[in-house]
């Protein structure tokens, strides 16, 4: 059987092209360009090159990129100063808190503090709730990504059997909501779940997000099935086998053999979240502006 491994990059390619041209115009009819606030508080580096991504990408589709940093040992309250400084600077289009937080910081709830209209992640209650009563919202981007991958690759969700390991609220749970939306018959598994393997070899969409190195071997996937690894994680190079130390959830060269469509790690979902971002941001200033979608 031939898998088809799902370019991220190209689909990813192809929204941001097309965000870049909708700024364009969006630019020229208000006179203003939309613009993303990304706060980053601390110094992890991982989330610094996060953040520098978001920074860029935003860059070079013509939005403002406002980078704003704290040192970690910030306080809630300045943290929350600066969120409701950008809450209400009308050169913000969207606001972004890159988590996790320090420590001592309370990520859920400074998160909920961003003025739903600009909260480009999804991830306020407001849009949370939105979400779950089917109305239109602020998506999540990774969940939101993985539906844009499903739909370039002509996954027919409706009337399927779908599968999603893991309930976080960043992807498990919206992803599950999006899924539902389009009619698919959906089943969220976790760390107590019985017989994962089981289950999830039930799936027509098998979405993964566990933050557990290739813990989804070929015994999990039904044959044909199309699996999306969420997964990110870093293994040394030997560990790993491969130069970046990048590894999914999912064993990939495993699945390969069984599965009908797989993403990579790296350049399957995580193209896509970026993506969508840009995506949100725009529709977040259009939505400020009174400027309707573009066809």
């Amino acid at each position: 059987m031939s898998t088809t491994v799902i370019d991220g990059k190209a689909v990813a390619a192809r929204i941001r092209a097309q965000v870049a041209e909708e700024v364009e115009a969006f630019t020229s009819e208000t006179g203003r360009s939309p613009g993303l606030a990304t706060v980053l508080v601390g110094d992890d580096p991982g989330s610094a090159v996060y953040v520098s991504n978001k920074q860029r990408a935003s860059a070079e589709v013509g939005m403002r990129a406002i980078d704003e940093r704290l040192p970690a040992e910030a306080s809630f309250e300045e943290v929350s100063v600066l969120l409701a400084r950008l809450n209400d600077d009308p050169d913000v289009s969207g606001v972004l808190l890159q988590l996790p937080l320090p420590e001592h910081l309370d990520g859920e709830v400074l998160s909920a503090m961003i003025d739903h209209a600009k909260d480009v992640d999804g991830l306020t209650p407001v849009n949370a709730g939105l979400l779950s009563q089917g109305r239109p919202g602020m998506r999540p981007c990774t969940p939101a990504g993985v539906l844009e991958l499903l739909e370039d690759t002509g996954v027919v969700l409706e009337g399927s059997e779908s599968v999603v390991v893991g309930r976080s609220n960043l992807v498990g749970k919206p992803m599950a909501q999006l899924l539902l939306a389009e009619n698919a018959t959906v089943t969220v598994c976790h760390s107590r779940t019985r017989d994962l393997a089981t289950v999830c070899a039930r799936a027509d969409v098998l979405i993964v997000a566990i933050g557990r190195p290739r813990m989804i071997t070929r015994d999990y996937v039904k044959p044909g099935a199309v699996v999306l690894d969420v997964g990110m994680n870093r293994l040394t190079p030997a560990e790993a086998g491969n130069k970046s130390g990048l590894v999914g959830d999912v064993d990939f060269d495993a699945v390969l053999e069984v599965a009908g469509a797989i993403t990579p790690v790296p350049g399957g979902v995580g193209p896509m979240t970026v993506a969508m971002l840009l995506r949100n941001t725009l529709a977040a200033a259009r939505t400020r502006e009174g400027v309707g979608v573009r066809g």
